[in-house]
């Protein structure tokens, strides 16, 4: 089951932090690309342009949330293969990836079938009406179709993770960004003489194809590349109640985060379409962020599962710290060029100028929090690396009952409108990362004082 290019050291330094950070950085960026490049395009459409791009948005928050809840697997995968790596005990769970592939796809598609039919109240469930729901059902029937494929690329890039390779997710991912804008112009704007112009439904064709193609591809990789097959045996590997567990408990944890982002999304929608058009915008360029934070996040998460399988604590704390400090300067970097085109960022996504207006008014604080976004999202990966799920779920489910939710209704009472939304993000995300930090050293300060 090994992988015969994969270094087996435990090394932390600057330059094997990168090797597997940068190619996971590109990697992230893959699915918010596919967001914001849907966005950019169907915002600037003639006809109803404004309309589509808050369909986009509200169906990319529901979307979003079914990948995010079921895409789990990513991480209980990685966490498990990792430490079983760190251990040396990688054939003792050789069955363990094609049964978790098999169990998230097979849960896909009865998502499919139950949400599609009931796509109307969904949507409405957001606040949407008129031509806006309308377009939203029509997206959503297309672009649900790639639901599968997605989970499939989320669950193969697990195992590459859990194998301590970023390299090829991040080929599968340029791959489909490059399609997904190729095909999002030739099927929203039209080819004269070829391909008739299709509007918001040729955004939702260019996703699903490109989606498609990269589950074709990750398929390729994982068997041409490993040794790790996609047959499925029986009986269950030892492992699946574990894996089981923490997909469970992850799948509280986005109920719970997937809440607060229907609070944000459905107060936006509520306060009217140039709202839910600017906080479209604000959002997507929050999760590009994000995502590029996340090839720090996900160097910590693979290495913290094979540091803990190997019960090499002093690593893991120096590897913690290391990453703290490349997170920040991330995150300033990300913060300064944001602030560096300000006001030209807006303009790249649609040409109203009362949509520009309310996103400019708030992109400011979506810019400062960056930083604070790169240290709790990178704590966070490391947790799931260590298969700490439970707390991960516990801790979500306060900051967002406890605090984003009750922080946004006396926003909402005050008529802060965006303000209040993005202000409430603020807190959500320091009640995340905190304590964190604070629980990941009071563990293993002990443990190094001991050896």
């Amino acid at each position: 089951m090994q992988l015969n290019f994969f270094s087996l050291n435990t090394d932390i330094s600057f330059k094997r932090i990168n090797k597997l950070a940068i190619p996971a950085l590109i990697a992230g960026i893959a699915e918010p690309f596919l967001s914001i490049t849907d966005t950019a395009i169907v915002g600037n459409i003639n006809i109803n342009g404004l309309e589509s791009l808050a369909a986009v948005g509200i169906v990319g928050a529901f979307i979003s949330m079914l990948i995010w809840v079921f895409g789990q697997i990513r991480s209980a995968i990685s966490s498990i293969v990792s430490q079983y790596l760190g251990a040396n005990k990688l054939d003792e769970i050789k069955t363990l990836p094609a049964q978790a592939i098999a169990i998230v796809v097979t849960g896909s598609f009865i998502v499919l079938m139950i949400t599609y039919p009931f796509a109307k109240q969904i949507f409405s469930f957001y606040n949407a009406s008129g031509i806006i729901l309308d377009y939203s059902v029509e997206y959503y029937k297309i672009r649900i179709f790639g639901f599968p494929f997605s989970l499939f690329i989320f669950a193969v890039f697990g195992v590459f993770r859990g194998l301590q390779n970023t390299y090829y997710p991040m080929i599968i991912a340029i791959f489909g960004a490059l399609l997904n804008v190729v095909l999002d112009i030739a099927f929203v704007y039209g080819v004269e003489d070829f391909i008739p112009a299709m509007d918001i439904k040729g955004a939702a064709y260019a996703s699903v194809i490109a989606q498609i193609s990269m589950a074709i591809l990750a398929a390729f990789f994982l068997l041409k590349k490993t040794s790790i097959s996609l047959k499925i045996t029986m009986p269950f590997n030892k492992e699946i109640p574990k894996l089981v567990g923490m997909v469970l408990n992850l799948f509280v944890r986005t109920i719970a985060l997937n809440l607060a982002l229907y609070f944000a999304t459905s107060y936006a929608t509520n306060y009217g379409k140039e709202y839910i058009a600017a906080y479209t915008i604000g959002i997507n360029i929050w999760f590009l962020g994000a995502f590029i934070i996340d090839g720090y996040s996900s160097a910590g998460n693979v290495l913290a599962g094979r540091l803990l399988g190997s019960k090499e604590y002093k690593k893991l704390l120096e590897l913690s710290n290391q990453l703290i400090k490349y997170g920040l300067v991330t995150g300033l970097l990300l913060t300064g060029l944001g602030f560096l085109f300000y006001n030209e960022i807006g303009s790249l996504f649609i040409k109203d100028q009362s949509v520009q207006q309310e996103f400019n008014k708030v992109f400011w604080i979506i810019l400062v929090m960056q930083p604070l976004c790169a240290i709790t999202f990178i704590f966070d990966a490391i947790f799931k690396g260590m298969g700490e799920m439970a707390f991960l779920r516990n801790l979500l489910l306060f900051s967002t009952l406890v605090i984003f939710i009750p922080c946004l209704l006396i926003f909402d009472y005050y008529d802060y409108k965006l303000y209040g939304i993005w202000f409430t993000f603020i807190f959500w995300i320091t009640t995340r990362g905190i304590p964190l930090i604070l629980k990941f050293r009071r563990k293993f300060l002990p443990l190094i004082e001991k050896k």
